[in-house]
């Protein structure tokens, strides 16, 4: 087949077809790698790296069609400047669609991604939790803008109206415990209102929001879609009827499109995301069940015992194991939170680990923990969160059992003061 044929691979999309068809064929490990075939226009197996801004028109005057004629979803590749479309991040988009089940659309950044969904949906009231404290700051621009008003998570049904917004983070950060994504869905359509989930700490390999009536889904694709600590990325994907082509030229005036060499990587980190997400949860869940059990009194615990409060995960959330299990499959997250009795524990355990960076983000393949005092002022200041990488868990755990031995070395040797007023 000559490099410019139209191509015949896996789930190929025609050019009549309308962009990022959601059609699958094969399971979603497969089409991670091969969802973009269609786009193949090279004899390259790597996609190639395109970094210019602006593409040539046809070169025949009988094919060039003005703006105001064009109608429609484009071809895949008809490409004419780079704030409105470009071939890296369109492969993105192309490899996305099907994992996520439903049309989407990258932006800069996951904060970028929720202020274009704000700017869309004008909601005049948003329901939202705790969570991450960068979408309540996108929030807060919201209300200055808008006046939108902000209620609960747990608001009544009725103090939500049409158009009005439920956010709901699940997992959620920093703790990785995870909600009901079904009840919040029956509570905001019975009364006329959309469900976002931002899916960031259970993307797909974990979970399906749409499964269970999420109405958009969003993530901060710099953590697992990105993989490797190494992009910045949003996503909004949503199965409403119009709703991503008008997002699309929303996204094109607000600027917030990915850059090339970021839509690169993000084609990269797809290729491994369901063997990366599943075997990093797998990890996080071992490292909750040992450290549970130090906290139940298991043998050899007493460092564990003397430093933390409690542990928090879905994992652990036994009562919801009904649903849960059901919500989440293949695994329950790679994120927790442990919480130190003290403070001053959890500003020096950090400190005392080699295979955990101290470092805020997460989702790439290294562990890491972070004293989340140093990025949310809200949040408990004994809080760590830990986001576990793709090393082998026991050793994860051996390193964990150093640094709390070491601490409590420190502490009766009176290098940690010990009691709660450090």
């Amino acid at each position: 087949m000559p490099p410019s044929a139209a191509p015949m691979g896996i789930n190929a999309v025609s050019h009549s077809e309308p962009p990022h068809s959601t059609q699958t064929l094969h399971h979603p490990s497969t089409l991670a790698i091969h969802a973009d075939d269609q786009l193949n226009r090279s004899t390259d197996v790597s996609p190639a790296l395109h970094v210019s801004t602006t593409f040539r028109y046809a070169s025949n005057p009988d094919d060039l069609v003005p703006a105001k004629d064009l109608k429609g979803p484009q071809p895949l590749d008809a490409h004419v400047y780079s704030r409105l479309t470009a071939p890296t991040s369109t492969r993105l988009e192309a490899l996305l669609a099907p994992l996520l089940g439903a049309p989407c659309l990258t932006y800069s950044s996951g904060l970028a991604a929720l202020h274009a969904l704000y700017v869309f949906l004008k909601p005049g009231r948003v329901s939202i939790g705790g969570g991450y404290h960068g979408s309540h700051g996108v929030l807060g621009l919201q209300r200055k803008m808008t006046g939108c008003a902000v209620l609960p998570l747990d608001c009544t049904e009725e103090e939500l109206g049409p158009g009005d917004v439920v956010h709901l983070e699940t997992p959620v950060n920093p703790t990785g415990e995870a909600f009901r994504i079904e009840e919040y869905a029956r509570k905001a359509h019975a009364r006329g209102a959309y469900l976002l989930v931002d899916a960031t700490f259970g993307p797909p390999g974990l979970q399906d929001p749409f499964v269970w009536g999420a109405d958009v889904v969003m993530h901060a694709g710099t953590k697992y879609l990105g993989g490797h600590s190494d992009m910045l990325c949003g996503v909004l994907a949503s199965k409403k009827e119009g709703w991503v082509e008008e997002l699309r030229e929303e996204r094109t005036y607000l600027g917030s499109v990915m850059g090339s060499l970021e839509g690169w990587l993000g084609v990269r980190s797809l290729r491994t995301l369901e063997v990366r997400v599943q075997r990093q949860s797998s990890n996080c869940q071992h490292l909750v069940s040992w450290l549970h059990g130090m906290l139940e009194g298991a043998e050899g615990g007493e460092a564990v015992r003397e430093a933390v409060e409690k542990v928090q995960h879905a994992s652990l959330q036994t009562e919801d194991m009904e649903w849960l299990r059901d919500q989440m499959p293949n695994g329950y997250g790679p994120v927790f939170a442990v919480t130190m009795k003290i403070e001053s524990l959890a500003r020096i355990l950090p400190s005392k680990l080699e295979l955990f960076h101290h470092a805020t983000s997460l989702g790439g393949v290294e562990s890491l923990i972070e004293w989340r005092a140093m990025s949310d002022e809200k949040v408990d200041t004994r809080l760590l969160r830990i986001s576990v990488g793709l090393e082998h868990w026991e050793d994860l755990r051996d390193d964990l059992m150093r640094g709390f031995k070491a601490l409590r070395d420190e502490v009766k040797n009176g290098v940690v003061p010990s009691d709660s007023t450090a």
